[in-house]
């Protein structure tokens, strides 16, 4: 009988992780060994800031959450000591966090990541890392769209104050 506990806690365990693989923008796969307790609640707060979670998860169950979702190849990074973590809020926001704080702290090593579904490995987690989240791609397009209507507006005031430039002239 105390198998079975054991065997339906872990199960729910698994479900509890798929499912937050599932409601994630994006999901990376990150070694911490070597940080210190102050370092790695720093990150937590960073990630947290940012509308993402870090939990530490044991790798069989990481792994087994992984196969529920289907992201059969997120299992084979799941070795040593790893940290998930789940971005909710946009694809880029775990990714920047994490490339941002392991630039000052070498000990922190992004492994892989699924993002919008899609297996990543570091390269690509590390270019995702650099793209702007998505108020800053909605920003831009906003200003791409606008530009066309500001240069329209300064070429009808050029024209606007010619005209009014030679009314003056030819009253004089």
């Amino acid at each position: 009988m105390a198998n079975q506990k054991v065997i339906d806690t872990k199960q729910q365990l698994v479900n509890e992780v798929a499912e937050r693989m599932s409601n994630s923008k994006s999901v990376v796969i990150a070694e911490y060994q070597g940080l210190t307790v102050e370092k790695t609640q720093d990150l937590r707060n960073k990630l947290r800031e940012s509308g993402c979670e870090m939990f530490v998860i044991k790798n069989n169950i990481s792994r087994r959450a992984a196969e529920v979702q289907g992201y059969n190849d997120l299992t084979k990074d799941l070795t040593g000591p790893n940290t998930v973590v789940f971005s909710y809020e946009d694809q880029v926001s775990a990714a920047k966090v994490l490339y941002e704080f392991a630039k000052k702290n070498k000990k922190l090593k992004i492994k892989s990541g699924i993002v919008d579904g899609n297996y990543y490995e570091i390269d690509k987690i590390k270019e995702i890392s650099q793209l702007p989240n998505r108020e800053g791609l909605l920003t831009m397009l906003a200003g791409q769209m606008l530009a066309p209507l500001r240069e329209l507006a300064v070429g009808l005031n050029l024209l606007t104050e010619e005209e009014n430039s030679e009314e003056e002239n030819e009253s004089n």
